[in-house]
């Protein structure tokens, strides 16, 4: 399976002490080496970066690990493929327009005999599974609401199509449109919230440790997601299965 990671922030910040951890899982720490990517909303702008190769070996994600890009909503994924060959189409996250927004998504699992009826503009690129469920449901939204609606009722329909998708098989997945985040999970996913007063945390996946209280102010607030956790010494929540969750300036919301 593939592995997740999601950022959701109050004010811009950057990703690149948990990337670099998260990195390590695409063939130091696990074997999630069938591609990488990342993508950064600022507003309503994308900066998207996607590698066939694994997010160790690729130069690409060399400049992700060193480059302080900041943003308020950012999903990474490194892939482990288990539908569709190892190209660049077939890396996550994917991105779409719908409203005049950018929504970017990214997926881990595995869905079987899901085959739904496309029949507007939204049209896999790729050969998986992952964006497959993304074309529709971005599809499906479209026909729900006649614009953007509120994160309320976004998060209301999300789940009632998360649902239908998962009964297919795992469904764990990260969507954004650089106002929110959303996370549901079938198996494996967890959240930490990071908050004043910071405290100095160490990587799982590498030995490396950061002190956030002196790189962010009291105003400040983000929330991780990821597949497994990133750090040794931070308090992480896990997903009950079928559960979706929504973060907005990085505080978990209960819609």
């Amino acid at each position: 399976m593939c592995q997740l990671l999601g950022m959701n922030a109050k004010n811009p910040t950057d990703l690149t002490f948990s990337f670099t951890g998260f990195a390590q899982r695409a063939g130091r720490t696990g074997d999630h080496v069938d591609g990488w990517g990342i993508a950064f909303f600022e507003d309503h702008g994308v900066r998207h970066f996607v590698d066939h190769q694994s997010a160790i070996a690729s130069p690409v994600a060399e400049l992700i690990r060193n480059y302080p890009i900041k943003s308020t909503n950012v999903i990474a994924h490194i892939r482990k493929a288990t539908q569709g060959v190892v190209n660049l189409p077939n890396c996550h996250p994917f991105v779409r327009e719908l409203w005049g927004n950018y929504w970017v998504f990214a997926h881990n699992g595995d869905l079987k005999d899901f085959a739904p009826r496309l029949h507007s503009h939204f049209r896999p690129v790729g050969t998986t599974d992952s964006e497959l469920a993304f074309c529709w449901i971005m599809q499906e939204l479209s026909k729900s609401h006649a614009g953007v609606p509120s994160i309320r009722e976004m998060t209301l329909t999300l789940r009632e199509l998360a649902a239908r998708i998962a009964r297919h098989g795992t469904f764990n997945f990260l969507l954004s449109n650089g106002d929110a985040l959303w996370a549901h999970a079938t198996t494996h996913l967890c959240y930490t919230e990071r908050a004043w007063p910071f405290s100095k945390v160490t990587l799982s996946d590498q030995d490396l440790s950061i002190d956030f209280s002196q790189r962010n102010s009291r105003d400040d607030r983000m929330a991780l997601v990821v597949t497994t956790p990133l750090t040794q010494n931070e308090q992480w929540t896990p997903f009950a299965p079928g559960e979706l969750k929504v973060f907005v300036d990085g505080v978990h919301q209960d819609f």
